[in-house]
């Protein structure tokens, strides 16, 4: 009897385990605890005891919040202890500036503190006009366009570029410093001398081609951010470089054509040292006519650093809106960035209003550094800059960037 019994026993048992583990072909009737899809959004079964035990790990994690878009061309919020001395920089300005209205702006010259050193600059007016070239004027590049309307606040620019006058104080410190202690100079040049400088020139950085009088040549962009920073702390205004759009602006003044002056490039020799005349060599700043807006070399002599980091394509983004309003790609790498203007090596198609240049590693080749310099385009002895000074006062934070491309290393 017992086997009988023990055999009927198991087969009760087999019986119950697959009625109730197996996979029946068609669910019963019955609820469940699976949860249908539905196109409706429905409130989820809750659980039992057992099935939340096993999700509750990963039911109990809240949903990770999506980062927000990054802000272009804004870089990191500024601070530490350069940021503190554009703080300084800042409060100086604001506490001096006067100008704050375009029916006050005037040519004017300012000389900096403890120097004999000056130089002029020139009121632009703000407006609007169309930035690069048109389809169908002679020597036109892919990159010169498709041609957008532009919208540029007022600001100054410099009459001339930037000479080894001036900027052989910024990076000859020691030199400098000599300098106001002959003079007996007792200002206060705590901010100015604060700002990083140049290293020591390991070649003469006129190349022979003359100094006094003649423009500035071979520096980075770095350097001139920072020698504009400098700048902006000795005279207690702020100054920075052109973006493309206001160089462009700048140096069309008003005019629609190839050149400031017209579309006829023989003319180029009243208003420009370019390959045809410059005997292989720049010259003296502001021997050549001036345009409209009496800015002088602007075609010509050394092309000229902007501060905007060079992309092709460019204007194509530009033209989602009517008019750009004061566009400007903020540089975040070293290479390309973009200069204008032409230089005295240059023949006249290059010499055009709109042609652009990207930089190139090839303009540092000869550096013997490694890493290259953050300071010197020894192979760039086309390449200088002049300098602008908008009309509304930027921010503290706002300054900053400016003087700071976020491109500080040789990378």
């Amino acid at each position: 009897m017992k086997p009988l019994i023990l055999s009927i026993a198991i087969l009760s048992l087999a019986l119950a385990l697959v009625s109730g583990c197996g996979q029946p072909a068609s669910p019963p009737a019955q609820k469940t605890h699976a949860v249908r899809p539905s196109a409706k959004k429905t409130k989820a079964a809750k659980p039992d005891a057992a099935s939340l035990a096993a999700t509750k790990p990963e039911a109990a994690k809240p949903e990770a919040a999506k980062p927000e878009p990054a802000k272009k061309d804004n870089g990191p919020a500024p601070s530490g202890p350069e940021f503190a001395v554009s703080e300084g920089i800042h409060k100086k300005i604001t506490a001096k500036t006067d100008v704050t209205d375009v029916a006050q702006m005037k040519p004017y010259k300012a000389t900096v503190p403890g120097m004999d050193v000056s130089f002029e600059m020139m009121p632009i007016p703000g407006g609007e006009f169309m930035m690069g070239s048109p389809d169908k004027e002679a020597g036109r590049k892919a990159d010169e366009g498709p041609q957008v309307k532009v919208k540029i606040d007022p600001f100054w620019m410099g009459k001339c570029e930037v000479t080894w006058n001036e900027y052989e104080l910024f990076m000859l410190p020691d030199e400098e410093k000599k300098m106001r202690a002959e003079k007996g100079d007792k200002g206060d040049h705590k901010d100015a001398d604060a700002i990083a400088r140049p290293s020591q020139p390991y070649v003469d950085m006129t190349f022979g081609m003359g100094r006094e009088g003649f423009p500035a040549i071979s520096m980075t962009q770095h350097g001139t951010l920072q020698y504009c920073k400098w700048l902006s702390a000795k005279t207690g205004q702020f100054y920075r470089l052109p973006t493309e759009a206001e160089w462009e602006y700048a140096c069309r003044a008003g005019a629609t054509t190839a050149y400031s002056f017209g579309d006829d490039p023989a003319k180029l020799g009243d208003y420009a040292w370019f390959k045809g005349n410059s005997n292989s060599a720049y010259h003296k700043i502001g021997q050549k006519k001036p345009n409209a807006w009496g800015l002088h070399d602007m075609h010509g002599n050394v092309v000229e650093w902007t501060l905007d980091q060079y992309l092709p394509d460019f204007y194509a983004t530009l033209a989602k809106n009517n008019p750009a309003d004061n566009p400007f790609a903020r540089s975040t790498k070293r290479y390309p960035q973009t200069a204008r203007g032409g230089s005295w090596q240059d023949d006249p198609p290059e010499l055009r209003s709109a042609v652009r240049r990207a930089s190139d590693p090839v303009w540092q080749v000869q550096d013997p550094q490694l890493p290259k310099s953050i300071w010197y385009l020894t192979d760039a002895q086309f390449l200088g800059f002049r300098v602008v000074r908008p009309l509304k006062t930027p921010s503290a934070v706002e300054m900053h960037k400016y003087w700071h491309s976020g491109v500080e290393s040789g990378d």
